[in-house]
């Protein structure tokens, strides 16, 4: 399937490839901007990301800096359309793959018209918060807090929180809400949907996501490996979507490689039979027949290359920023 095709038979909603420009008028009265979301790992971005949005357009699981490269949401409220900009999480780097992350987590904070500044209320002002809010006064773009996770905590902790976090860095607005439950979510939609700069809409009104088809079905399997292997595989991990063709009978035929560095972490993927391999590809095929809206057929190959993580056509492919030096 060329990038023609794929575009093309990918139905309404699942597909993330149109190109900015492609609005449906340039009406006056719209408003369109970037709002990135930052934050220290397991803030909860990608679950606040896809629950504002509506839809799934970012990976979850529970183990932190699930997210790597920037990935955006589309949603639209009212006459604006809001796009959400999901960032890796911000930490202290120890290796090659962290120091991209770290560097565009920030690039897409500095290219965005909103910073939200995203806490886990139920964490605190822990270390990592209070190094990613010292960076954050650096960042000239306006500012609000969100504390997630209000469903683990009592209100004057909460309070308590908030007026830490605004002694020591100046945002416009606090927002209390549980990205899970949806609790204060329409709040924070109303308030970014008025102060977007006037323009029109930069994609589709039923795009959800500027993420290429294969990059995101890449995506999607990452997340079932890491949910099945958290404990077992480390970050070393990468999944990448070699070929995505659509057959004559309407299905999608997909094939799909996962690099590891070592022989060890080969056998623990395939798993005992092939056990392993197998749960994560029948996860992975069902949610990809849902966003594809049609069946799909998942091949996966499991193939050792050491050293992926500094080879920089991985970060290129990743949409990573390399880091200097």
């Amino acid at each position: 399937m060329n990038e023609a095709e794929d575009q093309a038979h990918i139905p309404p909603g699942a597909s993330p490839d149109a190109s900015p420009g492609s609005s449906p008028g340039e009406n006056p009265a719209t408003r369109c901007g970037f709002v990135a979301l930052i934050g220290a790992p397991n803030a909860g971005k990608s679950t606040l990301m896809n629950r504002l949005v509506g839809a799934k357009v970012s990976i979850v699981t529970h183990k932190v800096q699930t997210t790597r490269a920037i990935i955006r949401g589309i949603a639209q409220k009212d006459s604006t359309q809001i796009v959400f900009v999901d960032t890796p999480g911000i930490f202290r780097p120890k290796r090659r793959l962290d120091e991209a992350m770290v560097t565009t987590a920030w690039g897409g904070a500095k290219d965005a018209d909103y910073v939200l500044c995203l806490i886990d209320a139920a964490r605190g002002l822990e270390e990592d918060v209070e190094t990613l809010l010292d960076a954050l006064k650096q960042v000239r773009q306006p500012r609000a807090l969100v504390l997630n996770k209000i469903d683990r905590i009592k209100r004057d902790q909460l309070l308590a929180i908030a007026a830490q976090a605004n002694q020591r860095v100046e945002f416009e607005r606090t927002f209390m809400v549980s990205a899970v439950t949806g609790d204060g979510c329409d709040d924070l939609m109303a308030w970014l949907a008025e102060r977007l700069p006037e323009g029109p809409f930069l994609y589709p009104e039923d795009e959800i996501s500027d993420l290429p088809v294969r990059q995101l079905a890449a995506e999607i399997t990452r997340e079932k490996l890491m949910l099945r292997l958290h404990e077992e595989i480390p970050y070393a991990s990468h999944v990448e979507t070699e070929a995505l063709e659509e057959q004559k009978d309407g299905s999608v035929k997909i094939n799909q490689v996962i690099y590891v560095e070592r022989d060890g972490h080969k056998k623990i993927v395939i798993g005992k039979g092939g056990a392993t391999i197998k749960a994560i590809s029948t996860a992975a095929r069902q949610e990809l027949g849902e966003l594809l809206e049609r069946p799909v057929h998942l091949f996966l190959f499991v193939k050792v290359r050491e050293g992926w993580a500094n080879d920089p056509e991985r970060y290129r492919m990743m949409g990573l920023e390399l880091p200097s030096g």
